[in-house]
């Protein structure tokens, strides 16, 4: 008995005489495990997310593979219309999980996006975009009508025939009244013949006249073809800038009209601003997707929606499941050149 109450007494007296240490040893102690604790979670919690952001990349890669039709976008001023399309591209791969430069080793060919009817890197507006088999559907995008608002620039002419060229003459345009425009817009009206400008995308010897010209070669302009103009008329006329409302069919030139309706009033013109409204079924207003929009899920929803655009004859058939499930991203690059014009060229990536 005296032995247990001096055992109790010891331990008590030990207690009463260092209660600061051991509380500071338990603390340590605590929050060693608390440290390992915390970084065991943190190393599950790591592999768990890195688990889940493969299996949701590996799945957005089976969407974007999955993803096949025709949409449309909205190209602002700057880029050219292949510039603007390799911008998508990267973005979709990006959140596929799919880096460009891996993209462009590979050599099977899993997935096509291209574009139909080329816009002006000065020109903003509808570009119409195809993806996956919805690329054998841009020519039929060729010969449906388009619509633009031109802001023209009377008095100035450049090698152009728009705002980013030289300006190559100038004449006097004060006596022009928007009589004299509303006067003169019946002769572009219907089946007319109309040059090409020398800065295009037609072709000599397979080369751009535009990149010829850019070189200092001597190019000759192009005879004139017959062309469409639906319906063209003047909105606005604020001397020396015009606004036009046309629509026409495919390869015609916004470029060459307000160069031709400048001389037709004794004068010249130039394009100062140009926005593509309208292309086949598509309209900037309900279908062009902005670039905060060039998603997957954003693009998947777009051609659902734009899939009753279409007649019955041009509708993709329903992908077979092993084609939908391809998960190999790679990229083939092709042009197909239409006769047309600058307009309507066809670039599949």
């Amino acid at each position: 008995m005296a032995a247990a109450e001096a055992t109790l007494l010891s331990q008590s007296l030990k207690t009463d005489r260092a209660p600061g240490s051991e509380t500071a040893e338990t603390a340590a102690t605590v929050a060693r495990t608390s440290v390992a604790t915390a970084a065991a979670a943190a190393i599950v919690a790591a592999a768990r997310t890195g688990s889940e952001t493969r299996v949701s990349k590996a799945a957005l890669a089976t969407k974007l593979l999955s993803l096949s039709g025709v949409f449309a976008v909205h190209k602002p001023k700057g880029p050219t219309s292949t510039e603007l399309l390799n911008r998508l591209k990267e973005k979709l791969l990006a959140e596929a999980g799919m880096p460009s430069s891996e993209w462009t080793k590979r050599k099977k060919q899993t997935l096509k996006i291209g574009h139909g009817g080329t816009l002006d890197s000065a020109a903003g507006g509808v570009l119409v975009i195809g993806i996956g088999r919805g690329t054998k559907m841009l020519t039929s995008m060729l010969s449906g009508s388009k619509r633009y608002i031109a802001i023209g620039e009377l008095g100035k002419a450049t090698d152009t025939q728009d705002s980013t060229g030289k300006v190559t003459e100038e004449k006097p345009y004060d006596k022009i009244t928007q009589e004299d425009i509303e006067g003169i817009l019946q002769k572009f009206t219907g089946t007319i013949m109309q040059v090409p400008p020398l800065y295009s995308a037609l072709k000599k010897d397979g080369q751009r006249l535009s990149t010829l010209m850019k070189r200092g070669k001597v190019v000759e302009a192009k005879p004139a073809r017959p062309v469409t103009v639906y319906s063209i008329s003047l909105q606005k006329f604020q001397p020396p800038f015009f606004t036009l409302d046309i629509e026409c069919g495919g390869g015609f030139y916004i470029r060459s009209l307000v160069s031709d309706i400048g001389k037709e009033l004794a004068s010249c013109a130039s394009v100062l601003e140009l926005t593509r409204t309208k292309q086949g079924p598509f309209t900037l207003e309900e279908h062009a997707l902005p670039e905060d929009k060039w998603t997957i899920g954003d693009i998947a929803r777009s051609l659902g929606h734009c899939s009753s655009l279409f007649p019955d004859q041009l509708a993709l058939k329903k992908s077979k499941p092993e084609e939908s499930n391809r998960q190999n991203l790679s990229c083939e690059f092709k042009t197909l050149n239409e006769t047309k014009g600058e307009g309507d060229v066809i670039k599949t990536f």
